[in-house]
């Protein structure tokens, strides 16, 4: 098998595992891959934009499979509150109980507890080729926000050196639009 072979392969077998929850398994990979992200991103990241750009689908696609998403009682919309022109998206109760329940029961993490130094090597080697892709497309990255560079430490809370706002601690593992 090729690397994309494999690749793909992993892929599948990781979406098959949302559709063993009996609420999730009648969305399209589409919907979950949106709730997914949502519920990984943060604040500065929750609009159909970015998911859209994240998933690398055009706004048109994203903005139909967010209404029906809506519509289901999955997310919620919310005008900004600096900016009435930006749309926030936020994930309700039944989608974190959905998604918490699929992801604590993550086949590849428990697979890879097998592997040699359970899986770190893998990990860190996929990451690498992951960010080598994205700049090779000219994609954004979507990392996490305490490695950005534009993460900061003041008076020992962390801080967005971009935006020049607070982030609360438990924000600085979601994944951000504007990691750098």
């Amino acid at each position: 098998m090729t690397l994309f072979d494999i690749l793909e392969r992993l892929a599948n077998l990781q979406q098959s595992c949302f559709y063993h929850n009996s609420q999730l398994r009648h969305l399209p990979s589409v919907q979950i891959g949106a709730l997914h992200y949502l519920s990984r991103c943060n604040h500065y990241s929750n609009t159909p934009g970015a998911v859209a750009e994240y998933l690398g689908f055009t706004k048109g696609t994203i903005s139909q499979s967010l209404r029906k998403l809506e519509s289901q009682g999955w997310i919620s919309r919310e005008g900004d509150r600096h900016d009435k022109r930006i749309v926030r998206l936020f994930i309700t109760d039944k989608a974190k109980e959905s998604l918490n329940e699929v992801i604590s029961e993550n086949m590849i993490d428990q697979a890879c507890t097998s592997l040699a130094h359970e899986g770190e090597t893998l990990r860190e080697q996929l990451f690498q080729l992951l960010r080598q892709l994205q700049k090779q497309e000219n994609q954004r990255i979507f990392g996490e926000c305490y490695q950005c560079r534009f993460h900061q430490k003041q008076q020992g809370k962390s801080h967005c050196g971009l935006t020049q706002e607070s982030i609360p601690e438990e924000n600085t593992r979601l994944i951000c639009r504007e990691f750098q």
